[in-house]
């Protein structure tokens, strides 16, 4: 036979079939292959955004009258706030008020009436009676205002009483006198003082001491600020005199 061992001419219909395109659209997938996920739309990278505003340095600024010992609130601030320096500023009872207008806030003594502030009082303190020491009214661990009779009453220039008057005590006859100096003049013999128990610790003497005045008229200290700057680092320290944690709410 003549044809007997050819191969299929091309295109005979014959012979090893064609493969499918696989780039062809419209492809049905094979059985069991997963769909690709769609490639991620490129984001633009911005380099010249504005960077957040830094806070402005500041400081707060605390008044504090003689005898008010704020050492314990002040360390909780640097503790909590170790950015915003405290400046303590002493202040005169006699000035207080005014020196508010330029504080933050201030430890006082109350009386302070003025609706333009807020007042926090924080706590009483007992009178005490300043003498030499070796005078006979430091026998007694406390006096009353009946031991008093007789004595003289050193008026003070500084006085936080507003104005003491003891029935049965004698008014010195000398000009007031501010504190330490009228401790000095009591120290040696000539009256008596009355005041605070912090400022009797504050003007300590050796040759002077102190007996608790039962009965007496107490000192309130408190913490003001003016209504109109309440800021947040006023609030901040107010939390922290009434012993609120950092993480405590109002």
């Amino acid at each position: 036979m003549a044809h007997q061992g050819r191969r299929p001419a091309k295109g005979s219909g014959k012979g090893t079939p064609p493969r499918r395109n696989r780039a062809v659209p419209n492809a049905r997938p094979r059985p069991g292959a997963s769909k690709k996920a769609p490639a991620p739309a490129t984001r633009k990278v911005v380099f010249d955004a504005a960077p957040a505003a830094a806070e402005e340095p500041r400081t707060f600024r605390l008044g504090a009258v003689p005898g008010a010992t704020p050492g314990t609130w002040i360390d909780r601030w640097k503790q909590r706030l170790p950015d915003v320096p405290l400046e303590l500023v002493p202040i005169e009872v006699a000035a207080q008020r005014s020196a508010l207008d330029d504080l933050d806030a201030a430890l006082v003594r109350l009386p302070l009436d003025d609706a333009s502030l807020h007042v926090i009082p924080l706590y009483d303190e007992v009178p005490v009676v300043v003498a030499a020491a070796d005078s006979h009214l430091m026998a007694a661990d406390e006096l009353t205002p009946d031991d008093l009779d007789g004595e003289v009453l050193i008026a003070l220039s500084d006085d936080v009483w507003g104005g003491l008057a003891l029935p049965g005590t004698t008014a010195a006859r000398f000009a007031p006198l501010a504190t330490s100096d009228a401790i000095a003049t009591a120290a040696s013999g000539v009256g008596v003082v009355i005041v605070p128990m912090s400022l009797a610790r504050l003007h300590h003497r050796k040759d002077a001491d102190h007996r608790v005045l039962a009965g007496g008229p107490v000192s309130t200290v408190a913490l003001a600020w003016r209504r109109d700057r309440t800021t947040p680092d006023v609030e901040a320290f107010v939390g922290i005199v009434r012993g609120r944690t950092a993480n405590s709410s109002r």
